[in-house]
């Protein structure tokens, strides 16, 4: 369990600084199936539904002396059929994280970085109002591109946390027809917008209990220019149920709060907390850490 620990980590436990290359790779694989059929059933439901959802996780890390530099990518996506609602994706998500540092100090926990971040999807999104879909996201609509300067505090090789008082947010759409509805803040007709702010993201994994392996990530930005006292928030959870080997049961929980996204409310003009939940059983395949 140690081993699959170390491997699912998004910091990456640092060797002495004796050290003068080294390259650390590895990640995660998940893939969950689940499907319910009823057949003459009284009390009533869905005849068939199915769902399946995969994860995949892909880290690299390299150090020289005082420098270091890691790289992080997640992608999820998720399908969902069943006979009232036809066919939708309930996850779609890629998201890259690149952080370069140099330490600073002779505790050898701060690092003066550089975070480059791009989140986006693969695929079209709708949300739905009495089963009446419409369209909301799709390719690189919205995508999130983040750069900042900061301190990253690391006292452990299972926590990060990264601080920076300037920050740069870019929000791009590229969309035509989404470009025209004015929606992630942007107005209607552009193609994207770009935020000053401070910005913090923690990042956590560690061994909870027997057999059971946490993931989290906490991202704050707080815009300079428009209501800074409105943090917008991304956090994402991910707890693995070790069955054996290869198999394991999951549970995920994603939150996000942003100011510029305005889809609640009767008139849809009051931004809100979204959630996302996931539980599956199903296959979990460590890749192999790699060191040279």
């Amino acid at each position: 369990m140690n081993k699959l620990r170390s491997e699912t980590s998004r910091t990456i436990k640092k060797d002495a600084d004796t050290t003068h290359w080294n390259w650390k790779r590895g990640g995660l694989m998940s893939f969950n199936l689940a499907q319910g059929s009823l057949s003459n059933w009284a009390a009533g439901g869905d005849n068939f539904s199915m769902t399946v959802n995969g994860y995949f996780n892909y880290f690299f890390f390299y150090k020289k002396d005082r420098q270091s530099w890691d790289n992080n990518m997640d992608v999820n996506l998720g399908y969902v059929q069943s006979t009232s609602l036809g066919s939708r994706k309930n996850d779609d998500r890629f998201d890259f994280l690149s952080k370069y540092g140099y330490k600073v100090d002779t505790t050898g926990k701060w690092y003066l970085s550089t975070l480059f971040n791009f989140r986006s999807q693969f695929f079209d999104g709708y949300t739905y109002s009495n089963n009446i879909p419409d369209f909301s996201s799709s390719f690189l609509s919205p995508a999130y591109v983040i750069l900042s300067v900061g301190f990253d505090y690391k006292p452990t090789d299972r926590l990060s946390m990264f601080i920076s008082p300037l920050t740069s947010r870019s929000t791009i759409i590229t969309n035509s027809v989404l470009a025209q509805k004015g929606i992630y803040g942007i107005p209607a007709g552009q193609h994207s917008i770009n935020e000053i702010g401070a910005f913090a993201t923690i990042n956590y994994s560690n061994l909870i209990a027997k057999n059971v392996t946490y993931k989290g990530r906490l991202d704050l930005f707080s815009n300079y220019a428009s209501n800074p006292q409105n943090v917008d928030l991304f956090m994402t959870n991910l707890f693995s149920f070790k069955i054996n080997r290869y198999f394991s049961a999951t549970y995920s929980l994603d939150m996000i709060y942003d100011d510029n996204i305005r889809l609640f409310g009767p008139n849809h003009t009051s931004p809100g907390l979204q959630t996302k939940s996931l539980i599956g059983i199903g296959f979990l395949k460590p890749l192999n850490v790699k060191k040279r």
